[in-house]
């Protein structure tokens, strides 16, 4: 009925001219009419009086029927008519980054055959229809940076050949529906990042073996324990969770194994390595218990005593020399510092040493357990922000730990990731590991000389950054991994 009333209403406004397009160019005329703001004239060629609209700008046809709509970034400012979803055979609707407004209208789910829907970067509002289950040839779904609400429904399941589903930055909540993950088994890219999701993270998220680049679930609500069942993706997939409410000890296994701190910050309830926060009734210090891996907590000295082969205590004979150990200890610490004293005063009396020299003996000598002032400083600084190393830097460290990463290779040193920033542009990250193994001033002087080389056989250093508990050096990426393609 509505079809029919869409029909009439293009009749009306364009005459006896409608008679010679066909149907689908009826439904696609009806798009264009409800665009009030066409200002790049992207539809300027749509004609009425042609036979089919297989010659309309962004639009593509096999065996004259509409197989593609096309119409990327060209700033339409609109909404959706629901007769589109006639264009029975259309396979690709790409209407990303334009003005479109209102809901995603249920019919544009009823379209059988369609394989990718991209309409991110507009400004639908509303739910995601029940009826997208209809859509089993769906391979591409990207309704990213929108104004989408509700929760996701359960029918999302049946679209069973979902290669990608990037819902990131909608205001999409609720739990995700029972079996979110198990029925995926082609999935490659998945991101849910800033909504409201709240819940567990359902395990089944784990055997999505095809999965590549980053599993971004960061900036919601999920809550509960991290399901061990994520250590089973591939080892080159970047985890992201930060940003939850997720509770408890980080699995040590598989893909979850050598991630840094930057992938579960802002889960203040989280505990144990890669973190610096011991999860209660362990050490704060990885065990070095032969037998004992890490994070488990290492025998107390009870418990060794207890152990030890029908001893019940300790014998008097080593309970006297322990205490004779110790207070002979007491005795030379004290020696040490008397004689510290000694050479001051001795000093002093026979005036040998002008002033600045009395100093520098009293900092030598008595104060030789010190550390150096920048020493402390730099191991009481918990972090620095990415410090650039060329003027033309213009990202910063939210944006790079937002991108997608892909792992290019491991060494002894670090792990090299592919960095994707949101405007495209590449970058290759070396995540160095523990920043607590070499000083901070070190590292800087290093860094910022390494970032003054310039020559054409070496990558140019961008910027780094610095923490307790990691370290990232940003270069530029070099495509192809060929030194030669880069240098010829």
């Amino acid at each position: 009925m509505v079809g029919v009333l869409i029909w009439l209403v293009l009749l009306l406004n364009y005459g006896g001219s409608v008679f010679c397009l066909n149907v689908e160019g009826l439904a696609l005329l009806a798009f264009k009419n409800s665009i009030k703001d066409d200002p790049q004239n992207a539809t300027g060629n749509w004609d009425s009086s042609q036979e089919t609209p297989c010659s309309w700008n962004g639009v593509v046809c096999s065996e004259n029927r509409v197989v593609s709509l096309s119409m990327p970034k060209k700033q339409l400012l609109g909404s959706l008519p629901s007769i589109l979803g006639s264009l029975v055979y259309m396979r690709h609707i790409n209407l990303r980054n334009n003005r479109l407004n209102g809901s995603i209208p249920s019919e544009l789910f009823h379209i059988g055959g369609l394989q990718s829907m991209f309409l991110y970067g507009n400004s639908f509002s509303g739910s995601l229809p029940s009826d997208v289950g209809g859509l089993r040839y769906l391979q591409n779904l990207d309704l990213s940076s929108n104004l989408l609400n509700g929760s996701l429904p359960s029918s999302l399941m049946q679209c069973t050949r979902l290669k990608s589903l990037i819902l990131r930055k909608n205001n999409f909540s609720g739990v995700l529906p029972d079996g979110f993950g198990v029925t995926f088994s082609y999935l490659e890219t998945l991101d849910l990042s800033y909504n409201r999701f709240e819940g567990s993270i359902p395990g089944g998220i784990g055997n999505l073996s095809r999965l590549q680049g980053t599993v971004d679930l960061s900036h919601n609500l999920f809550s509960g324990s991290i399901p061990a069942s994520l250590g089973n993706l591939p080892e080159k997939v970047y985890i992201d969770l930060t940003y939850n409410n997720l509770s408890g000890p980080i699995p040590q296994n598989g893909a979850l194994v050598n991630r840094g701190p930057t992938a579960f910050v802002g889960n203040p309830h989280l505990c144990g390595p890669p973190l610096r926060s011991p999860c209660p009734g362990t050490s704060p210090i990885s065990s070095s218990t032969p037998g004992l891996p890490n994070g488990y907590p290492p025998p107390t000295m009870s418990d060794m005593v207890n152990s030890s082969s029908g001893h019940k205590g300790l014998s008097k004979g080593l309970i006297i020399a322990i205490v004779l150990s110790d207070a002979m200890g007491i005795a030379l610490i004290a020696l040490v510092f008397l004689f510290c004293y000694w050479r001051l005063v001795s000093s002093h009396e026979k005036g040998e040493l002008s002033s600045y020299e009395k100093g520098q003996v009293a900092k030598r000598d008595c104060l030789c357990f010190r550390k150096d002032e920048s020493e402390t400083n730099s191991e009481n600084l918990e972090q620095l922000d990415l410090v650039p190393l060329d003027v033309h830097v213009r990202f910063n460290l939210d944006e790079l730990l937002r991108a997608t990463a892909f792992v290019l290779g491991k060494s002894g040193i670090g792990i090299v990731y592919k960095v994707v920033l949101e405007d495209g542009l590449t970058l290759a990250v070396r995540r160095l590991g523990e920043g607590g193994s070499q000083r901070l001033k070190e590292f800087q002087t290093e860094v910022v000389a390494i970032g003054k080389l310039r020559h054409p056989n070496i990558v140019a250093l961008r910027a780094y950054y610095w923490s307790v508990d990691e370290k990232l050096l940003i270069y530029d990426y070099i495509p192809n991994g060929n030194l030669a393609s880069a240098i010829h």
